[in-house]
């Protein structure tokens, strides 16, 4: 049962959330698209399968929550807008990504379309595929502002661009690039498109139908709030009827004569067997916490943290902020004068502040473009107070004095 009253969800009671979140004892939590601190329905899910295998045997205790356990796939449809047919989980969003990517098929020529931001895991994937299969990978300009430009996107189409791939929300740089209007020119021309919402998932409301993506992928573990190790794929049904996973087991195909095997209808068969299913009850929790409260409220909040976090680091002396767009995520990067932000991270650290910091290499093509450095990427999310975002802001005035 979840833990939040109806009043909580109407007026998204930071009191009642933060009690249901026992890492606010012990953390001012600001790495949210790193890992967000689970909340105790999560907690509770994971821990109670897993004593429950302790008690009674792992397959047994598989099939005595199989109704839960099948209850996932409801839970993360009704999140991203789909049918639970349409609903792969997997270990993590990489994987899920890979499945999902490594099922196309390219041959000489074909052209791959991807954002300036796009993730270092995904491009390394588009550069072997490229240098299997002679297939080119093009980076689609941005506009003036930061963000993927549709209409140099439109320019750039022919009968050769065989997928459209990028990341909504890249790992740092506070952009949000613009899903819907990819998916509408890639409707309108025929083209596949992969979408990895890893950073959108429980940040914002998903709606696969309205972002007119072929595949999405996700992780649980940043604004979901779910265990490490879950993630998923969603995949259209019409595409599922023409695609071969890369890899199959006998979970994902049945083996139905000596010479033949017959594919599962649905998004399982990118799946495997053996899973963990003790993580998978807490991808459940997680999501269907989020719903209960509402993608809007969560968003509107994160806002609103993020815009007081950016706002007061703009305001800082010696900080350069190095976000893009105009409209922005609640992940903020920023630097220190005279400071490297693994020392930046540390001190946060020393004061019980958790930050991360993210690589060039994590986007190399936005950062060498920019020339950025290392950078420090803070994350609020809901559950964070306003206090929490100026104790955050007072020690970032210290160190840059």
């Amino acid at each position: 049962m979840s833990h939040i009253s109806r009043d909580a969800t109407d007026t998204l009671d930071i009191h009642r959330l933060r009690a249901d979140t026992p890492g606010t004892q012990n953390r001012n939590h600001l790495n949210n698209a790193g890992a967000s601190l689970m909340p105790s329905p999560v907690i509770e899910a994971v821990t109670r399968y897993v004593r429950r295998e302790g008690e009674i045997g792992g397959y047994e205790a598989a099939a005595e929550a199989n109704a839960a356990l099948e209850a996932t796939y409801d839970s993360v449809a009704s999140l991203v807008n789909c049918s639970r047919d349409e609903i792969a989980i997997a270990e993590n969003a990489t994987i899920a990504w890979q499945r999902a990517f490594y099922s196309l098929s390219f041959k000489p020529g074909d052209r791959i379309l991807t954002a300036s931001a796009e993730f270092a895991a995904n491009y390394v994937a588009f550069l072997q595929v490229a240098k299997r299969t002679g297939a080119t990978v093009e980076v689609i300009p941005n506009d003036a502002s930061g963000v993927l430009d549709p209409h140099a996107l439109e320019a750039m189409l022919d009968d050769r661009v065989r997928l459209i791939a990028i990341t909504w929300i890249p790992t740092n740089g506070g952009l949000i690039n613009p899903a819907a209007a990819v998916g509408r020119i890639a409707r309108r021309n025929r083209i596949l498109y992969l979408l990895d919402a890893c950073q959108a998932a429980g940040q914002m409301p998903i709606d696969v139908a309205a972002l007119g993506c072929d595949m999405l992928t996700a992780t649980g573990r940043k604004f979901l709030r779910a265990p490490r190790g879950t993630g998923f794929l969603y995949i259209r049904q019409s595409l599922l009827e023409t695609i071969e996973p890369a890899m199959i087991d006998l979970y994902g195909a049945h083996w139905i004569a000596p010479d033949r095997y017959e594919l599962r209808p649905d998004a399982r068969r990118f799946e495997t067997w053996e899973k963990n299913y003790s993580v998978r009850l807490g991808l459940r929790a997680a999501v269907d916490y989020a719903l209960e409260i509402g993608l809007d409220k969560i968003e509107q909040r994160c806002r609103r943290l993020s815009s007081r976090l950016r706002e007061g680091l703009n305001d800082t002396k010696a900080v350069s902020v190095h976000d893009l767009g105009t409209q922005f995520a609640s992940i903020i990067s920023f630097t220190v004068a005279d400071r490297p932000s693994q020392d930046v991270m540390t001190h946060l650290t020393n004061k019980g502040i958790n930050v991360s910091v993210s690589p060039p290499s994590s986007t190399l093509i936005d950062a060498f473009t920019r020339r950025l450095p290392p950078v420090v990427r803070a994350s609020p999310h809901y559950y964070n107070t306003e206090a929490e975002i100026d104790s955050f802001l007072e020690a970032i005035a210290d160190i840059s004095a």
